[in-house]
């Protein structure tokens, strides 16, 4: 292999991994600002993303509406579904003084529930995918190949997270949010109402989610199966630092490019390994993660 060649892989495998690393970080930013509020990982994050995916989907093939329609109404319903849960089912546990085993097998609970869901509906028989939003012309940026869907995934994506970065810093419900991650009794003393942060951070998760499905299921086709994203979401988060959301969306980054460098220059078969060999080395090198803050150590 010339360095020609080389180079040529190496832009592409950067852009590529770019753009799916992109969809990576939000999914990754949904199971750290979960985690963070609630000390539970959400293992229904693959299929909270898939539901959005077939939400949309049923909009448009069933109901025929356009994505001026869809999108919105896509958004809010998986919010609503996350919110509905946390307050119904994840709040009755917490007040049962239920411990972390429960809260995480009422999680399993939800994912099997939604796809169950899925599958009775029909529409998860045959593999789909979810029409373009813009046209595949392809775009060409130094020697690397990119689609026009490509670029509008990646920009929207990072918008997305710009959005989620002023809304934690700049906004009332995302200070309160940030409080309850970081102190949930002294947030509840000064007044901050543990329940309703709860349900909007379990709705924003589900948001982000649904952003995360509709941009990418144009891309992919999905089944009632495709919840296996999840793993590299938690991949990235504990690259970046599972308590970290800059260091989700870092860990997005890396396990995307990693992923799509290591199917050019090794092989396509090696792409799963790509992800749990950078938790490997993340764990043995900085336990915390990338951007985890200082490594703490909790009497048991």
């Amino acid at each position: 292999m010339s360095f020609a060649d080389i180079w040529l892989f190496l832009q592409q495998g950067v852009w590529s991994g770019l753009v799916t690393g992109s969809v990576y970080a939000l999914l990754a930013v949904a199971v750290v600002i979960v985690f963070k509020t609630t000390d539970v990982p959400n293992f229904a994050q693959g299929e909270i993303f898939m539901v959005g995916g077939y939400v949309a989907l049923f909009m448009i093939l069933v109901l025929g509406w356009h994505y001026a329609v869809v999108i919105p109404a896509t958004l809010a319903a998986v919010a609503a579904i996350c919110a509905l849960f946390q307050r119904v089912v994840m709040e009755r546990v917490i007040r049962a003084k239920g411990v972390g085993v429960q809260l995480v097998i009422a999680t399993l609970g939800l994912a099997y529930v939604l796809k169950g869901a899925v599958r009775q509906t029909g529409l998860g028989d045959a593999p789909r995918s979810l029409p373009a939003l813009i046209s595949s012309d392809t775009v060409v940026i130094g020697d690397a190949v990119l689609t026009r869907l490509d670029l509008m995934i990646l920009f929207t994506a990072v918008a997305v997270m710009l959005a989620l970065y002023v809304l934690f810093n700049h906004t009332r419900i995302g200070k309160a949010m940030r409080a309850v991650g970081m102190n949930p009794r002294a947030s509840q003393i000064v007044g901050v109402s543990l329940v309703r942060i709860r349900m909007a951070v379990w709705a924003l998760a589900g948001l982000i989610s649904a952003v995360s499905a509709i941009l990418i299921t144009p891309k992919i086709l999905i089944t009632p199966d495709i919840g296996h994203v999840a793993i590299l979401a938690f991949a990235a988060a504990i690259v970046g630092g599972i308590t970290s959301i800059p260091g989700a969306v870092v860990g997005g980054f890396i396990i995307g490019v990693a992923e799509n460098l290591v199917g050019l220059f090794v092989s396509t078969n090696a792409i799963v390994v790509a992800p749990f060999l950078a938790i490997l080395i993340v764990l043995i090198v900085r336990p915390q993660g990338i951007l985890g803050g200082k490594a703490q150590v909790k009497k048991v």
